[in-house]
């Protein structure tokens, strides 16, 4: 079975809303995973904002993306600055995108933690960090690194 494509429809977009208000709130979404990440658009240079999970594996912060190549990860490839806020709390990363082979583990981490994307996926949950790492080009994978501003 093929994993399912990502697509932003009605649905999606009512979901991210009422867990960015949530988020917004300071009230914790899947977990303390959840956050509002903040990118710079790529062409634009306006702010946009949406939920994310940020998972720790290896003694660091990863920023994931389970539903492939989206918006926010061509504007982290372009700026490399992401912001993440959950209530009145912001924290400013430099970010760097992941190689495979050390995407792997943090993403079968991530499919473990946060089944619901699971379905995005052709590697499952028990299979090992080689299934992952075929997947690492369509699920880009940033460490997350405090940055000076």
């Amino acid at each position: 079975m093929m994993a399912r494509a990502y697509k932003l429809g009605p649905l999606r977009k009512t979901v991210n809303a009422v867990i960015g208000g949530l988020l917004s709130q300071g009230l914790p979404v899947a977990g303390k995973t959840g956050f509002l990440l903040t990118t710079k658009g790529r062409k634009s240079g306006l702010d946009r904002t949406t939920p994310v999970n940020v998972v720790e594996t290896g003694g660091e912060r990863w920023l994931v993306s389970p539903y492939g190549i989206v918006g926010w990860v061509h504007n982290l490839r372009a700026d490399g600055v992401a912001r993440l806020r959950r209530g009145s709390t912001t924290e400013t990363w430099e970010v760097e995108e992941a190689d495979a082979t050390t995407a792997a583990p943090v993403l079968r981490h991530y499919v473990r933690l946060l089944p619901v994307t699971a379905p995005f996926f052709d590697a499952k949950r028990g299979d090992p960090p080689e299934a992952f790492a075929a997947e690492a080009d369509r699920h880009p994978v940033f460490r997350l690194a405090r940055s000076g501003a």
